[in-house]
């Protein structure tokens, strides 16, 4: 078993970690209401799942105008910051680590998620045929997003500056790091992607430029808290909520060298993983390889032979299992002792209580 690449331990930063597994960002939509505080049930969740080499905590908003949807935690509040520590307490108790995804969703919400405002993005593009969930009398209402309006530069300076003092806000409440969501169609993701930025000034047109918002959200948190503690999320050839880039292997290997030239800790790919979706092909992970040599997590309908394949090709170091994480608290040992896994029951992702969240067994029967 020694010789499973899986189980081989990994220095990320400050952190050693015990396995390769990670746990990836899942929105759940169970967080206390008003407020959007994470609660006890969602540290009895994550820590349920400690035996992940490193989890993500599912995406939590930067600003009251960054969230989404329906539900979902924020990070910049005390309340939210104490919510988060009982979190970061029950996972560190278990033996894990847990790094915060920080969540700014641009255009893709409705003014009933965000206290009636107007929406904002790079640019005055919506996000056609996108629906987003409200809280619809307790229930999870699907709504089309409207028309965004475009950040001025001013406005740009403050959001990356919400970025640093969400940072700032994670380590207090106890989290390992920070990742920042920069993909599946969100605010970042918005200026990054060329169909989704028809900006005219410093911030679009040229790849350079588009790359700015990242480059300068990257350095605000790395100023704050360190690069050893800041990983990125992208997903390049997602068109999920209607980003989508005109040349995506250039796009994302420019953006992968940025992340390595900056010194990010980890890059972190969302592979494309619907049904029919397009193949990220070998050579396109090979450059992102060449661009950039720190820690590369992979996630994206990996099971554990294709796991171990990409760990020994060399092109990943981590791999994220997304939903069999949900119904298989005890995944690690499961794929260690090759057991069978769980299917998640899909009623229950979004909202709810225990149900769906906590109560799934480990693989002996017993509970998490």
């Amino acid at each position: 078993m020694s010789q499973d690449p899986l189980f081989a331990p990994l220095r990320l930063g400050q952190l050693t970690l015990k396995n390769r597994i990670v746990m990836p960002p899942m929105t759940r939509s169970r967080a206390a209401q008003p407020g959007d505080v994470a609660t006890d049930l969602m540290a009895t969740y994550y820590a349920q799942r400690a035996s992940a080499g490193l989890i993500v905590s599912e995406g939590t908003q930067i600003s009251p105008l960054g969230k989404g949807y329906a539900w979902t935690p924020g990070i910049y509040s005390a309340e939210q910051i104490a919510g988060w520590r009982k979190v970061t307490d029950a996972v560190h108790a278990n033996g894990g680590a847990i790094v915060a995804q920080l969540w700014h969703v641009g255009r893709v919400t409705h003014p009933d998620n965000i206290g009636g405002a107007h929406p904002i993005s790079a640019s005055a593009l919506r996000a056609e045929g996108v629906r987003v969930f409200v809280d619809s009398n307790g229930a999870p209402g699907f709504v089309e997003t409207v028309t965004p309006r475009a950040l001025s530069v001013d406005e740009i300076a403050a959001v990356v500056n919400e970025y640093r003092q969400a940072a700032r806000n994670a380590l207090e409440a106890g989290f390992d790091g920070i990742e920042l969501h920069g993909a599946n169609g969100y605010l970042i993701n918005q200026f990054l992607d060329s169909e989704s930025n028809a900006r005219t000034d410093q911030y679009g047109g040229s790849l350079e430029n588009r790359l700015r918002f990242l480059k300068e959200v990257v350095t605000a948190v790395g100023a704050e808290i360190g690069m050893d503690r800041v990983g990125v999320r992208l997903a390049p050839l997602t068109t999920l909520n209607g980003t989508v880039d005109a040349n995506p292997e250039e796009t994302y290997t420019a953006a992968a060298a940025l992340l390595g030239q900056l010194g990010v800790v980890y890059v972190h790919i969302a592979e494309a993983d619907w049904d029919d979706a397009p193949v990220m092909r070998r050579e396109f992970k090979e450059a992102l390889r060449a661009a950039y040599s720190g820690t590369l997590i992979y996630a994206g309908k990996y099971d554990a032979e294709r796991a171990r394949s990409a760990l020994r090709e060399g092109w990943a170091d981590m791999i994220g299992f997304g939903r069999p994480f949900i119904a298989n608290p005890d995944l690690p040992e499961r794929i260690k002792l090759s057991l069978p896994w769980t299917a998640h029951d899909p009623a229950t992702l979004f909202g709810g209580d225990a149900h769906g969240l906590t109560d799934y067994p480990k693989a002996d029967g017993s509970a998490a």
